[in-house]
């Protein structure tokens, strides 16, 4: 196990590059650029993402969230504020931690990584949505 907290990620190991990757493409990059092919190539299809909307439990599908992110309608943004600040890698498992923004709002994402493969999916996506 591999654990990197609250420092800037610079490691050479491919694994930990691809999960960086995923998690920058899910909370930042494919969203801002209305990507869909990219946004939905890291989830896993049975994927869920859940956390709390206007008072109440958002649970959408991998679908309905690629679909509310493209529905947003927010102007493509190239430089998009986001922070790793968790990677925690067990052999084929792996929790990402990214704070970022989306349009007006702050979020803090927890990602749940599964290689299958060879490759890292997202496989659950839990978020809080700071006031």
């Amino acid at each position: 196990m591999k654990l990197i907290n609250a420092q800037p990620i610079q490691t050479p190991h491919l694994n930990h590059a691809r999960l960086r990757l995923a998690a920058v493409i899910t909370s930042t990059g494919a969203r801002r650029w209305g990507r869909e092919a990219t946004l939905r190539s890291i989830f896993h299809p049975s994927a869920s993402v859940i956390g709390n909307y206007q008072n109440a439990v958002e649970w959408l599908s991998v679908d309905a969230y690629v679909g509310e992110v493209l529905g947003a309608g927010l102007p493509p943004n190239h430089g998009p504020s986001w922070t790793i600040s968790l990677i925690d890698v067990t052999n084929d498992a792996a929790i990402v931690k990214i704070e970022n923004e989306f349009g007006s709002m702050k979020f803090t994402d927890y990602l749940s990584l599964l290689k299958i493969s060879g490759e890292w999916k997202i496989v659950g996506k839990l978020y809080h949505l700071h006031q």
